[in-house]
């Protein structure tokens, strides 16, 4: 009977082992097939250009411009217009133009093909405008 019960204790002991080292296998196999697809540097290029035309009406202003998260302008603004071009770098996109002064957000959702966009400002509020490319 004992000789019965260790031959038992071994096999449970080999099954859990192979057990263990097939989910090891499986968990190895999907992080390199995971690293694997993003190591490839595959960077996805977007059509389109967005003109920013800043107006002169901002003079003396203190200005913040962003496309999604990304900072494209900080700056008192002088007399002249200021007109910035982006290349299109995401899906979607959104300007905010942020008076520094007040921390006032203006935010306006982009075309996705790339636009002209024209930003003034009249009575003390921030308007902008967009034209198809």
């Amino acid at each position: 009977m004992r000789n019965k019960s260790i031959n038992s204790n071994k096999q449970f002991m080999i099954g859990n082992g192979l057990l263990a080292f097939g989910v090891f296998f499986v968990v190895c196999l999907f992080l390199y097939l995971g690293f694997r697809s993003r190591s490839k540097g595959e960077q996805r290029a977007f059509e389109g250009v967005y003109t920013v035309e800043i107006a002169s009406g901002f003079a003396g202003d203190s200005l913040s411009v962003f496309v999604n998260d990304s900072l494209l302008m900080n700056r008192t603004m002088g007399s002249a217009d200021v007109t910035l071009q982006i290349e299109r770098f995401a899906e979607e996109s959104v300007l905010m133009v942020v008076d520094n002064r007040t921390e006032n957000i203006t935010p306006f959702n982009l075309n996705p093909k790339g636009s002209k966009v024209s930003v003034s400002k009249r009575n003390g509020k921030v308007f902008i405008e967009e034209e198809g490319n």
